[in-house]
């Protein structure tokens, strides 16, 4: 008889386990994450390593290859890459993902901002982001190639590919190979990729990780630090300080993406 009990007892101790594991989950919902590389870059790259430890820890993943990187060199419009977007949003609900976020990295983190006021997400994540084409330092560089881009759209050659010109802070000014249209769409000083513009438009509906690295590039520093200031008010919205520098900033914020992604999809939920 004592046997007995000793087993009903570890059974019913089993399933009260059982039933509190299956309630810590369900306060859990499902999560997707869509992950963007930086300029020049691809998903195998600076960002892998983030997209393989979110998915290792039960996040559904999409690491994109967007427009910017290495190989595209901008090759469709602001707005088709805000499709390529949201069709990997699609995926990643398809799949299950009850809550979804965006993520970027450098340019990606510009561009998730530009997302932001837009589209409906339940979190952004901006990390380390760059490529802010209102700046005053991209005007200088690339002040003439936009010139002559706007020279060769007014001469109807807009839709023909040549050599313009990227700028990137670690690498100077570079060649890139696309069409002076999408040239200007890309590098519009008030368009998709001016983060000034981008954080005046955010949904203030839609919280917002701002990820600035403690040993990045002290121009992106100077610019982003005062830059959440005018973020949109959101209780949730926080910016983090990854003890890195530029590139590393993806891998060394893995922590806080899970816990702050895991605070914003509980918030959210019913």
């Amino acid at each position: 008889m004592i046997k007995f009990l000793r087993i009903v007892i570890a059974l019913a101790l089993a399933a009260g386990l059982a039933g509190t594991l299956y309630a810590a989950a369900s306060e859990s919902p499902a999560i997707g994450i869509v992950i963007m590389h930086g300029k020049g870059g691809s998903p195998t790259k600076f960002v892998t390593d983030l997209a393989r430890a979110l998915e290792g820890k039960g996040y559904l993943v999409a690491n994109l290859e967007m427009p910017w990187s290495g190989r595209r060199d901008y090759d469709v419009t602001t707005d088709r890459a805000e499709e390529e977007i949201e069709a990997a949003l699609q995926a990643l609900r398809a799949k299950g993902a009850q809550k979804t976020f965006v993520a970027g990295h450098s340019q990606g983190g510009a561009f998730a901002l530009h997302f932001a006021g837009k589209h409906s997400v339940d979190g952004i994540i901006a990390i380390a982001p760059g490529g802010d084409t209102g700046n005053r330092l991209f005007g200088e560089q690339l002040g003439a190639t936009l010139a002559r881009a706007r020279q060769l759209v007014a001469d109807g050659k807009g839709d023909e590919k040549t050599k313009l010109a990227d700028y990137e802070g670690r690498k100077g000014v570079y060649p890139v190979v696309t069409t002076p249209a999408l040239y200007l769409n890309w590098f519009d000083p008030q368009g998709a990729m001016s983060m000034q513009r981008a954080v005046r438009a955010a949904n203030p509906r839609i919280p917002i990780l701002f990820i600035v690295a403690k040993n990045d590039y002290p121009g992106l520093r100077r610019a982003n630090i005062p830059l959440f200031a005018n973020f949109p008010s959101n209780p949730l919205t926080k910016m983090y300080e990854s003890n890195s520098d530029h590139i590393g900033a993806p891998s060394a914020s893995l922590d806080e993406i899970v816990r702050w992604t895991t605070e914003v999809a509980r918030a959210a939920s019913p």
